[in-house]
């Protein structure tokens, strides 16, 4: 966990899925989840980030406490060594907030998280645009931020070769480059996307040139 967080205290989780014994259980069973070991851009750090983005954007979304809730779980199992990641963190959350939040919430909860797979909303899905936005967020940031996310994701896939990663990293970033849009929302489309195009681009570039050496 990297330094004081804010926006993951149990405080902020019942403000969503109420205060009672079997919220606080969850709230400390999922972040433990994000605290394992074995994350290194996948952690709390993200979580905290992705949910402070979510609030900024909130008054874009439908349905701000399933956003919220969905940024919460959306990568509460996260093992590089599977591919479903995405499934296995929307039944964690369809379990875990059974009987917190209305059904109606849970079922939207599990949608955005599923949604997290493509990063690929419907143009009217205002929900799934904050989550999504928030989620690629990183992206966008300044060179060296992006090539310090790059260099995380890399050592939770330590367990790979060079050459296994860095195709598997190339498909990811071309199918991140070939989005219709990489963000939904007018005002993150409008700062964002000049500088995480860049940035993947110039990643892209890199591994491919390490893949013809």
């Amino acid at each position: 966990m990297r330094g004081a967080l804010v926006g993951v205290t149990f405080e902020d989780w019942a403000a969503l899925a109420g205060d009672s014994a079997t919220s606080r259980t969850e709230w400390a069973a999922v972040l433990g989840a994000w605290a394992e070991p074995h994350r290194r851009y996948h952690d709390v750090a993200h979580l905290a980030a992705v949910l402070g983005i979510v609030g900024e954007l909130a008054d874009a979304a439908t349905d701000p406490t399933a956003v919220a809730l969905a940024a919460w779980y959306h990568d509460v199992a996260y093992d590089p060594r599977r591919s479903d990641n995405e499934q296995v963190s929307a039944d964690r959350a369809r379990i875990g907030l059974l009987g917190l939040v209305p059904d109606a919430v849970v079922e939207e909860v599990v949608r955005l998280v599923l949604l997290t797979t493509s990063h690929d909303p419907a143009d009217d899905d205002a929900d799934g645009a904050v989550l999504c936005d928030a989620d690629l967020a990183v992206l966008a940031g300044p060179p060296e931020h992006y090539a310090a996310y790059a260099s995380a994701v890399r050592e939770e896939y330590a367990h790979l070769d060079d050459d296994v990663f860095t195709a598997g990293r190339t498909a990811v970033i071309e199918q991140l480059l070939a989005l219709p849009r990489l963000y939904r929302l007018e005002r993150t489309a409008a700062l964002w996307t000049e500088p995480a195009r860049a940035n993947l681009t110039a990643e892209l570039t890199l591994l491919r040139s390490l893949a013809a050496s």
